[in-house]
């Protein structure tokens, strides 16, 4: 019958049968790695990411969608907050969490050691890893800050990685990974969150989801404005901003009474009376230039007495530093900080019970050749010398 067919039928249905065979893959060998190495692997070794390569996690360590999955645990966690719906100048705080980690990209765990600090972040027996992004709404700031809250309150209420393993070790005390664990008010040991904003607002959500587990703590704050709000021009009290936080923050009981502190502040104020009113939202105050009066070391003895033995959450706004070193942030003011004196004082936390930080305010659209964002990179990595030691 097929002899019958015509010639150019005839090699069709011919083609598509030699061609439905070749797909078969049925009929073929499977891959078997164990023959022979594959010539990249042979010559190369295992694939690795590079400076400038890879998917973006912060330092390139692994990133894990934290919220979704239950079972994941770390001791130290570096969290996203793309949230600036609540900026008073120039938004583009949202892409801060993407500028952050592409700033450190020449970072990564293998390579994490400093003469800065004299060890490496990633080598004392702790997981720190990358969660990702939280999701928030671009549209509903009421919504936004309840999903922040909702997700810090979520990851730090899991137990370590490292208490977990030693828990479950026959014999074996679970070990607590920092001081703070003593101020939990279940004795236990809870993982530390690096968060990157981010506008400054989402230090609210994050001082109401840590209330839930040490109670009320004390802050230093590094920025150039004081953030507690205006002592002459109250807005409604459900309106949340990045220049109110702190007051709303001490409205809700969430800070201990007079043991916070801000560092670098310089921004213009409405008067003497905004003075005033900082001090009785409990704050301390150190301006940007006292600095050349007391120096490096006498910033760093006034922080220490101020939050003394207590839970300090460290809040660092970029725009604490001279926009000249880092000119990518929504409200920058003249005559700031150094990158390297900032970094100085943060070394000379080391020692004190920190439950949390941040680095929030950068803004990638107005940065130039990644100077912010990797002078913010760099930060975060302080923070987690400071959390592993």
């Amino acid at each position: 019958m097929i002899s019958l067919l015509p010639s150019f039928v005839l090699l069709s249905i011919l083609s598509i049968t030699a061609h439905a065979h070749a797909h078969d893959h049925t009929t073929q060998t499977p891959f078997s790695s164990s023959v022979e190495e594959e010539e990249w692997t042979s010559k190369y070794g295992p694939q690795i990411d590079i400076g400038f390569s890879g998917p973006l996690s912060f330092s390139h360590l692994p990133q894990t969608r934290c919220l979704d999955s239950p079972s994941t645990l770390f001791d130290i966690a570096i969290l996203g907050m793309p949230f600036d719906t609540s900026v008073s100048y120039r938004p583009g705080a949202r892409f801060g969490p993407f500028g952050i980690r592409s700033g450190s990209r020449r970072m990564g765990a293998t390579h994490g050691w400093t003469t800065f600090w004299g060890m490496n972040p990633y080598e004392q027996g702790l997981e720190v890893i990358d969660c990702g992004d939280v999701p928030v709404s671009p549209y509903d700031n009421a919504l936004a800050i309840d999903q922040m809250e909702a997700a810090y309150t979520t990851l730090i209420s899991r137990p370590t990685l490292l208490s977990s393993n030693s828990s479950s070790s026959e014999g074996v005390e679970a070990k607590p990974i920092s001081k703070s664990a003593k101020f939990a008010k279940d004795g236990k040991d809870h993982p530390r969150i690096v968060t990157l904003g981010g506008d400054h607002t989402i230090v609210l959500p994050i001082l109401r989801a840590l209330y839930k587990v040490y109670g009320p703590v004390s802050v230093i704050h590094y920025d150039s404005h004081m953030d507690t709000g205006s002592a002459t021009l109250r807005t409604p009290k459900g309106i949340i901003t990045h220049g109110s936080y702190f007051l709303h923050a001490k409205e809700e009981g969430l800070l201990i009474a007079n043991t916070s502190i801000h560092a670098g502040i310089r921004g213009k104020l409405s008067g003497p009376d905004a003075l005033r009113h900082d001090e009785s939202v409990g704050f301390e105050l150190l301006p940007t230039e006292i600095i050349d009066d007391i120096g490096v070391d006498g910033i760093v003895e006034r922080l220490r007495a101020r939050v003394g033995d207590r839970p300090v959450y460290v809040s660092v706004d970029i725009d604490v530093i001279d926009p000249g070193l880092a000119p990518a942030t929504g409200t920058p003011e003249a005559g700031g900080w150094t990158t390297r004196e900032v970094k100085r004082t943060l070394r000379g936390l080391k020692g004190l019970n920190i439950v949390g930080a941040d680095l929030v305010e950068v803004a990638p659209a107005y940065d130039h050749a990644d100077i912010t964002s990797i002078v913010a990179a760099d930060l975060v990595h302080d923070f987690l010398a400071l959390m592993t030691q």
